[in-house]
């Protein structure tokens, strides 16, 4: 049986080939593992915003789990760039 996530062995982060790119996803919100590859930091981090609430975005929350909106994460990364 295969893991879910493909992982490298050199730092456990998720490989590509999981994430679609971040201009063709189409989901408005996505899970704390999608945020953490397209943001470039690690999920701990992102939970770590999200309960301080001091981050620079801030997830919604869906059933108790955290969720990240797309434009949010397209706007830090905009911002990120200039």
């Amino acid at each position: 049986m295969q893991p879910a996530i493909a992982e490298r062995s050199d730092d456990r982060r998720p490989v590509a080939a999981q994430f679609p790119p971040l201009y063709a996803e189409t989901r408005e919100v996505v899970p704390t593992d999608c945020a953490a590859y397209h943001t470039n930091r690690k999920p701990q981090t992102l939970r770590v915003w999200a309960c301080t609430e001091a981050g620079p975005i801030r997830p919604i929350r869906i059933n108790g789990r955290l969720g990240w909106r797309i434009a949010d994460i397209r706007r830090l990364l905009q911002g990120q760039q200039k």
